[in-house]
Order: C-alpha cells, then sequence, then structure tokens
C-alpha cells in the first residue's frame, strides 16, 4: 500500500506514514543538530508543508553510496567510513523534498529543494533518535528502504 502523507516530528525524531488516516508505518529519524529553521546555509530542518519532487536510487543496493544524487558504486561499510570520517553519508534511497510555501520554504533564501533536503538512510553507526544531521532527516538503512517502496513522487510530507 502507498502512502497519502509523511509527518516527521522534530521534537520526537519520529516519521510517521499514512494512507487514508492509517498510520502504516513509524521510524525513528535524526533531524538537524542546529535545529529547526528554513534559510540556506543554516544547517537546520525546513518546516512546513513539502512534497516528494524525486525518488533516487531504486535500483541500488541497501548502503548504496551518493555524492550529488548519484550513485558512487561504493557500498557502506564501517572500514569505508574509517577512510573517509569527513563525509557525510547519503545512503541506500532519497526522498528529495520541494517545499510547498512560498516565503517560508519555498524561494529565494529559504526553498528546501535548492537546499537538497532529503530524507535518506545513513550509516550503521550513526544514532537515531538525537538530531545530528546537517538539515536533511536520516534513517536507518532498512527503513528508508522499506519508506521509499511505500512513497510514491508527489507524496505530502509534513515536517514540525
Amino acid at each position: 500500500m502507498q502512502l497519502d502523507l509523511i509527518h516527521i516530528s522534530i521534537e520526537q525524531q519520529l516519521l510517521t506514514g499514512f494512507n487514508a488516516g492509517q498510520q502504516l508505518c513509524e521510524y525513528p529519524v535524526s533531524t538537524a543538530r542546529n535545529g529547526a529553521g528554513e534559510l540556506n546555509g543554516s544547517g537546520c530542518t525546513p518546516r512546513g508543508r513539502h512534497r516528494v519532487r524525486a525518488r533516487i536510487g531504486a535500483d541500488q543496493p541497501l548502503g548504496a553510496v551518493f555524492i550529488g544524487r548519484r550513485p558512487t558504486g561504493e557500498v557502506w561499510s564501517p572500514e569505508l567510513a574509517a577512510a573517509h570520517p569527513q563525509r557525510d553519508w547519503i545512503l541506500t534511497r532519497i526522498l528529495w523534498l520541494c517545499g510547498e510555501e512560498p516565503g517560508r520554504n519555498r524561494g529565494a533564501d529559504r526553498d528546501s529543494q535548492r537546499r537538497y533536503i532529503y530524507l535518506h538512510g545513513t550509516g550503521d553507526d550513526q544514532p537515531m533518535g538525537i538530531p545530528l544531521s546537517h538539515g536533511c532527516i536520516r534513517l536507518r538503512n532498512p527503513d528508508i528502504l522499506a519508506l521509499f517502496d511505500m512513497t510514491p513522487a508527489g507524496c505530502p510530507v509534513i515536517i514540525e
């Protein structure tokens, strides 16, 4: 069954997926270390109404590494992470968000899409339930894989 709404609670560090008002899934997440905010360069997670602009990585393996929304051919491992400690790991799948509220999270210096705000997988060594990202919403790799399979392009996403 497909989701028709994703809700992300920054306070609870929790993503909940719905179809016709019924909860279908719930996953712990990690939002921005810098808290909530919409400005470009803030490193914050943007709030408000969004939609899934693009679904990226459908044919990639669990743990596939992405840079610039393109798979590198690498698969995350503790050894790869140790060899590249500076990387902000974007793994497995990407759900790229587009803001739906002009002046809040769309346009000018507050555009979620131009900020490259995603729902994406992260390294197995990263905790969930603790804000640590650079603005995106991180999930465990099996969770983003399941979420991706249920989420169509255009799906509404509410972040609050």
